[in-house]
């Protein structure tokens, strides 16, 4: 009974020593044993390359900062503006915002190569106040350059204490502008969407001005200031898109559902994905209503999804420019560190089967409007807007 017991642990022992050579030696493993045993390689070698530089570089260095800096890099690797990876603490920032009242200038801001891409001001604001706008990409606060910094950092220097001034350097374009606001306390938890009746020979016409599609539940906001305009006995709507850099597919559904009875409102596509369409849903509040879009050269994304489907359904007629020209979309996807990937993961396609964008990430002639009008809103008046109103307005009379 001894010497059977012995060769059990003889056996152990060899098994073990077999395991360790092995283990310093994996390219002599059979192929077979070899991917049964042996972690990917690619995975091997980055885990090598992180734990040379914790150990060696001339500082202390974290794991968990390399790690991310690794991530950080494989994203930026993509040279995707839409992709974005959100440390741990960044996601449970955006996860648990700050409370509804702080100070700033009123920007919805997202990370890009070169700073922040602002996506929506909010109205009433030092920004909007200033003539800062969606597409702007904010590169510099008080001179300090924004490349490299997270989204937190970057974002807690441009908030402050309310009354002090703040000087944000703005790319728009080629041109480099310079903006300095004074901060205020934002209330973020009052209406974004705003709304107003314009008359026009008599005929009483609603206006709804949409800023952002990135706010879940957004489409509440829509509808309720639609239904306030309809009992007001309007004739017509305009919904003003202008400036709106998109945000939610599903808000985008939501509210061109609101004036669409029934039909197709986009269908995505993805490498990885099934076809996926979205079709009108929920309770239609205005199917027949007559209808205009505003749009320029910032409506994009979500706000194109919503423009095409109303022009497509025939349901509204589009006054501007033609919009931004993005037709791909992305995917927050949750690590296991706490972090998140934004990753683009696929394409729209709009009612009548067009893709905005021109292939891949490059921006494509976006949505062509119905009636072209390029003088811009200035202090003078608002051409596009004006131009909407007298069309509903003959239509209806």
């Amino acid at each position: 009974m001894k010497a059977h017991s012995t060769i059990k642990v003889l056996g152990v022992l060899v098994v073990l020593a077999v395991g360790i050579w092995w283990g310093g030696h994996p390219s002599d493993l059979p192929s077979v044993l070899r991917s049964a045993f042996v972690a990917n390689p690619h995975d091997a070698v980055i885990s090598e390359a992180l734990s040379d530089i914790q150990h060696d570089y001339f500082h202390p260095v974290s794991r968990s900062g390399l790690i991310n800096g690794s991530i950080a890099g494989a994203v930026a690797s993509l040279d995707d503006p839409y992709a974005a990876y959100d440390t741990p603490s960044e996601f449970n920032a955006f996860n648990n915002p700050k409370p509804d009242r702080f100070s700033g200038v009123g920007v919805d801001v997202n990370r890009a190569h070169a700073g922040l891409l602002v996506e929506g001001v909010l109205p009433d604001t030092p920004a909007a106040a200033a003539g800062i706008r969606a597409g702007d990409v904010i590169s510099s606060v008080d001179g300090r350059s924004l490349v490299g910094l997270s989204d937190a950092a970057s974002t807690n220097l441009i908030q402050g204490r309310a009354g002090t001034s703040v000087t944000l350097g703005v790319r728009r374009g080629a041109r480099l502008l310079t903006f300095r606001l004074k901060r205020e306390q934002i209330t973020t938890a009052e209406p974004i969407v705003s709304d107003f009746i314009a008359g026009h020979d008599g005929v009483k016409i609603g206006v709804i001005e949409l800023p952002t599609f990135d706010v879940p539940g957004i489409h509440t906001q829509v509808a309720q200031a639609l239904q306030s305009l309809i009992a007001q006995h309007i004739k017509a709507v305009v919904l003003d898109l202008r400036d709106n850099g998109g945000g939610l597919v599903t808000e985008a559904q939501l509210v061109a559902s609101m004036f669409i009875a029934r039909g197709v409102i986009v269908t995505t596509r993805g490498r990885a994905q099934p076809t996926q369409t979205l079709d009108a849903t929920g309770d239609v509040i205005a199917p027949t209503l007559p209808m205009a879009v505003l749009v320029n050269g910032d409506t994009a994304s979500a706000a194109e999804i919503v423009t095409g489907a109303l022009q497509d359904h025939h349901r509204a007629v589009v006054v501007g420019t033609d919009t931004y020209g993005k037709g791909v979309f992305q995917e927050l996807r949750e690590l296991s560190n706490g972090g998140a990937i934004d990753v683009t993961v696929g394409q729209y396609y709009l009612p009548d089967g067009e893709n905005l964008g021109a292939g891949g990430l490059r921006r494509g002639g976006g949505i062509k409007p119905n009636v072209v009008v390029t003088a811009a809103p200035s202090a003078k008046g608002d051409p596009q807007l004006q131009a909407a109103l007298a069309l509903l307005a003959a239509k209806v009379r």
